[in-house]
């Protein structure tokens, strides 16, 4: 699975408060998630579960050639059985996008792009399950979907507390939004914005900002 802008972007803008110390990234895919966040924090350890057993393999090989190898444990499962050892402070995933979508040739390209192995019910409860009772969890989706998540959340007693919506240029609309959520209502939800592309057609400044810890040239 190739890296994203997206996942970069959810990596990099996620905050991890000071009172994080263990963190669960589900569908961790090639482990990206982990190692961004890994890097960000020397303090926090990291679980990572992937169903795909040839992108958990890949996971695993990534974190074993990095810096962190120590603070990142690889688990090749269903995050919906699997008996994880921990509870978490933060738990962040970047689910299957699609719904009812067309699917493509490739099964193991089908389960990471589409709700067909883990709906988004079922990823809401499973957060639910490992989330300690203070934490807080990060999700991204496409803009559409994202409505219908947090419509749900809403329904289970689970409340937004934080939103980045991302946007191609200034004038074109949000296709992606990362959000916060936890299990305590707050008053006011803070919104930020982020574009990628300047109107010269460059990366904007904002996003040279929030990336430039990852990527060698920007």
């Amino acid at each position: 699975m190739k890296v994203t802008t997206d996942a970069c972007i959810q990596g990099s803008w996620t905050p991890i408060k000071a009172d994080v110390n263990r963190v669960l990234d589900i569908g961790t895919g090639t482990g990206l998630l982990s190692l961004m966040l890994a890097q960000r924090s020397g303090r926090i350890i990291i679980d990572a579960i992937e169903l795909d057993n040839y992108a958990a393999g890949e996971a695993r090989e990534n974190v074993s050639r990095s810096p962190w190898a120590d603070r990142i444990t690889v688990f090749g499962g269903d995050v919906r059985s699997y008996l994880l050892p921990h509870k978490y402070d933060l738990i962040i995933s970047n689910p299957p996008f699609f719904n009812d979508s067309l699917l493509g040739p490739h099964a193991n390209e089908n389960i990471a792009h589409h709700t067909l192995s883990l709906s988004y019910s079922e990823l809401l409860r499973v957060m639910l399950m490992h989330l300690e009772e203070g934490g807080y969890f990060s999700i991204m989706l496409p803009a559409a979907e994202y409505d219908q998540w947090l419509k749900m959340a809403n329904a289970r007693q689970v409340f937004e507390t934080n939103r980045l919506s991302v946007k191609h240029k200034r004038h074109a609309v949000a296709k992606r939004v990362v959000g916060l959520f936890c299990k305590k209502e707050i008053s006011i939800v803070k919104n930020d914005e982020l574009i990628i592309m300047d109107d010269g057609n460059r990366y904007s400044q904002d996003f040279t900002d929030l990336l430039s810890p990852f990527y060698l040239n920007l």
